[in-house]
């Protein structure tokens, strides 16, 4: 027996939180950003992924206009950093819906770090950063996917596995689940492809 969902019938916030619920679990792009006035800005984003592989692009998506996307339409750049089990009270933290001109760096007590390539800053705290021009926004409903082109990617040695690629147990990304549910870095199992 399953229970079947219509989303005419259920309304959008609570077909929202069906559709977090069993989404699950989904990485945190951790979107770093500067305003045109040079306001930096943090905020997380749980949905988040890989969109192409050659040229490399990430996407996320925002549920709404918020600075983030304001920002990145402004200057044409952004880092997506690793949100980590370590870090998940300061990523939680900068998901509050603050003024625009706050910088959420210094308020949940961040260390902006200088980026390579872009020039809004990097979480210091987070081991792993992804770097972003602005590929193209595409706005779908009520909300905004943002595409960008890796420019560079930094990952921190110690987060490094002797292959040079991030070990997922060192990384320690954190993800989100449903309602109010964080999920942990989960244990890992070796599964090769078949031939």
């Amino acid at each position: 027996m399953r229970t079947v969902f219509d989303p005419s019938e259920l309304g959008t916030g609570r077909f929202y939180r069906l559709m977090t619920a069993a989404i699950v679990p989904r990485p945190i792009a951790w979107v770093s950003t500067v305003s045109a006035d040079g306001v930096p800005n943090v905020a997380p984003y749980s949905f988040f992924t890989v969109a192409a592989v050659n040229p490399p692009v990430v996407q996320f998506t925002s549920v709404g206009r918020k600075d983030s996307v304001r920002n990145i339409e402004e200057t044409g750049e952004f880092v997506i950093n690793v949100a980590t089990v370590p870090l998940m009270e300061r990523v939680n933290a900068t998901s509050a819906g603050f003024a625009p001109d706050v910088d959420e760096f210094a308020t949940v007590g961040l260390r902006p770090e200088r980026s390579e390539r872009v020039h809004p800053p990097r979480v210091a705290e987070s081991p792993a950063a992804i770097e972003c021009t602005l590929h193209r926004v595409i706005e779908v409903g009520d909300c905004f996917v943002v595409m960008g082109d890796v420019v560079a990617v930094s990952v921190r040695a110690d987060v490094l596995a002797e292959d040079g690629l991030p070990d997922f147990a060192a990384l320690a990304p954190a993800s989100r689940l449903g309602r109010n549910e964080w999920g942990l870095t989960p244990q890992v199992r070796h599964l090769d492809r078949p031939e």
